[in-house]
């Protein structure tokens, strides 16, 4: 008797090199995501030490000091220069601002600093 075997079936041997090469494409994929993922949160850092810059300055304009806490400058009140700040890598922002001064935030994604020069 003849036994009929599926001419579709696939072989261990393919099966596992499909296995291989979707575990090459991954190992290629995720450093190349992280590189990606480190810029964007940088980048959202910068754009929140460049608005508590730009806020800063304007506050400067308006009431003629040179030094103002950053809880003045955030909140949902009407006199507030910024709404809210949104981290997103577990910063943390300058308590106080000087005029002129550089605005750094630390500890980004737990290790990096990134610094605004007005």
């Amino acid at each position: 008797m003849k036994i009929n075997r599926s001419a579709h079936a696939f072989t261990l041997v393919e099966i596992m090199i499909v296995v291989v090469i979707i575990g090459l494409l991954a190992a290629m994929a995720i450093p190349a995501f992280q590189r990606v993922r480190s810029s964007s949160q940088d980048k959202a850092v910068m754009n929140n030490l460049r608005q508590l810059s730009n806020a800063s300055s304007q506050y400067y304009l308006e009431h003629g000091v040179t030094r103002i806490t950053s809880a003045a400058l955030v909140g949902t009140h009407s006199s507030s220069y910024i709404r809210a700040i949104q981290t997103v890598a577990g910063e943390s922002y300058p308590t106080q601002l000087d005029l002129g001064a550089a605005t750094t935030a630390s500890g980004v994604a737990g290790a990096r600093t990134i610094t605004y020069n007005n």
